[in-house]
C-alpha cells in the first residue's frame, strides 16, 4: 500500500509542475501581444500606418481642397487656405543633369598636381532650365574648363577650396545660360567625382 501512495504522490506532483510552466508561457505570450498592440497603436496615432492620428496631417488638406472644388470654390481660394495653414505650394522634385563626359584640366608643369578630373551634375526644379542646359552644354563646358584651368591646385586640395569652386561653378553655369538663352535658373551644382593627380 505504501507503494501505491508513493505513485499517487508522484502523479499529483507532475501536473503541478506542468501547470507552472504553462502559466509562464501564457504570461510571456500575453506580454508579447500587449507589446505588439502598443507599438501598432502608437504607429497608428502617429499617422505612420492606417492614416490615423495626430492633428489632421497632410491627408486633411487634399481632402479639404477636393471638397472645396466640389462646392464650386475656385483654385485661388484653396491656395489661400493652404497658405493660411502654413503650407506653401508643393515644389516639383529636383531634376539632375549630368555634364558628361568628365571635365579634365591640365595644370602648369611646375605644380605637384598635373591634372584634375571633375564629374559633375547641375540641378533645377524647372524642367525648362534643364532643357536649356542640355541645349547649351558645349558653351557651359567651355566656360567651366576656362574656370577650372585658372585654379590653384593647392587651394583645391582643401574642402574650403572645393566649396568655393562649387559656388564659382554655379555662377559660371548661370552666367553662360543667361548669355546664351537670356536667363539662368540652375539652382545647384554637385561634384560627383573629383580627382587630382
Amino acid at each position: 500500500m505504501a507503494k501505491e501512495d508513493l505513485d499517487l504522490d508522484v502523479e499529483a506532483a507532475a501536473p503541478a509542475k506542468k501547470s507552472g510552466k504553462m502559466k509562464w508561457i501564457i504570461i510571456g505570450v500575453a506580454g508579447v501581444v500587449l507589446l505588439v498592440g502598443a507599438t501598432l497603436g502608437a504607429l497608428y496615432f502617429a499617422g505612420v500606418i492606417g492614416g490615423g492620428g495626430g492633428g489632421g496631417g497632410d491627408d486633411a488638406e487634399p481632402a479639404a481642397e477636393e471638397a472645396s472644388a466640389e462646392h464650386g470654390e475656385g483654385a485661388k481660394d484653396s491656395k489661400d487656405a493652404k497658405k493660411k495653414h502654413g503650407g506653401g505650394e508643393a515644389k516639383s522634385p529636383l531634376i539632375y543633369q549630368s555634364m558628361e563626359p568628365p571635365l579634365i584640366v591640365n595644370f602648369d608643369s611646375n605644380a605637384n598636381v598635373r591634372f584634375m578630373q571633375i564629374t559633375m551634375q547641375v540641378a533645377s526644379h524647372d524642367p525648362q532650365v534643364i532643357e536649356k542646359v542640355k541645349e547649351h552644354t558645349p558653351a557651359i563646358r567651355n566656360g567651366l574648363l576656362m574656370l577650372y584651368s585658372s585654379q590653384d591646385p593647392t587651394v583645391l586640395s582643401t574642402r574650403q577650396g572645393k566649396e568655393t569652386l562649387l559656388k564659382q561653378s554655379l555662377e559660371e553655369v548661370n552666367r553662360v545660360l543667361t548669355e546664351q538663352s537670356g536667363e539662368g535658373g540652375v539652382e545647384n551644382v554637385f561634384f560627383t567625382g573629383f580627382v587630382m593627380q
